[in-house]
C-alpha cells in the first residue's frame, strides 16, 4: 500500500502587481530545502522553511504583505500548516489576510473576498489606481499628515499606559522604548529585546495601528 503524502495549498497576493500566487506543498520537498514562491512579476515571493530541530519541526513562513512595506513572519506546527482545509494570516497591523493555507478551493474564495476588502480599504483612503497604486505612490502621496508619528506616538503611550504592550516578560514587567526611524516607529522592551516596527511609509498600515487595542513585541 502506497500512502500519499499530505499536500495543502499556500497563496498570497503580490504586493508589487497585485497578482495572485498559489502553490501546492507537501511536507517531503518542505522538508528538504527552502520553498520560494515567487510571483511571475519577479518583485516578491513567500519563503516557507521548515525547522530541522526540536520535536514538532514548526514551518516558518515570510510572507510579502499588500500593506506594509516588509515581509511579516509566522511559525505554524504541521498540524496547522497540513491539516485545515483553511487557515489565513494576517497582517498584525492591519487584520487584512495576507496568506491563505489549506484545500484549493477554499483558499480561491478566500483570496477573492480578501481582494474585494482591500480595493474597498483603498477606496475609502482615497487611493485610486488598485493594487498598483499601493507601492506605486511617492511617499509624500502616502503620508500626506506631517503628525503621523506624533498621532501613531500618542497610541503607543496610550497602550503601554493601559498595559496592553506584550513582549517575552512577565505581563506588567517590561520597559518600553520608542525609537523613530525613517520608515516607521521602532519599540522595544529594553529589559528582553523583544520589538515591533510600526510602519509609517504605508498609509494604510499606519492607519489600521490607529485602532489597534494591543501592541504585541517578538
Amino acid at each position: 500500500m502506497v500512502i500519499e503524502p499530505k499536500s495543502t495549498t499556500v497563496a498570497y497576493r503580490c504586493p508589487h502587481c497585485g497578482g495572485g500566487v498559489m502553490s501546492a506543498v507537501n511536507p517531503f520537498v518542505i522538508g528538504a530545502d527552502m520553498i520560494k514562491l515567487k510571483c511571475e512579476c519577479g518583485k516578491s515571493e513567500l519563503q516557507i522553511v521548515m525547522e530541522k530541530h526540536g520535536p514538532d519541526k514548526k514551518i516558518r513562513l515570510s510572507v510579502p504583505c499588500m500593506l506594509c512595506p516588509k515581509p511579516h513572519n509566522f511559525s505554524l506546527t504541521q498540524s496547522v500548516f497540513f491539516n485545515r482545509d483553511i487557515f489565513l494570516l494576517p497582517c498584525p497591523y492591519s487584520g487584512v489576510n495576507i496568506c491563505f493555507i489549506g484545500d484549493s478551493d477554499y483558499v480561491k474564495a478566500e483570496m477573492s473576498k480578501t481582494e474585494l476588502e482591500l480595493l474597498d480599504m483603498l477606496e475609502k483612503s482615497g487611493i485610486e489606481g488598485g493594487f498598483e497604486a499601493i507601492h506605486a505612490a511617492d511617499e509624500s502621496d502616502l503620508l500626506p499628515d506631517p503628525q503621523i508619528y506624533d498621532i501613531i506616538m500618542f497610541v503607543i503611550h496610550d497602550l503601554e499606559e493601559e498595559g496592553k504592550i506584550f513582549c517575552r516578560c512577565e505581563d506588567g514587567h517590561g520597559e518600553y522604548e520608542a525609537e523613530v526611524l525613517d520608515f516607521g516607529i521602532k519599540v522595544t522592551c529594553t529589559k528582553c529585546g523583544a520589538s515591533q516596527t510600526i510602519p509609517t511609509d504605508s498609509l494604510l498600515a499606519a492607519n489600521a495601528f490607529l485602532n489597534a487595542d494591543s501592541l504585541h513585541l517578538e
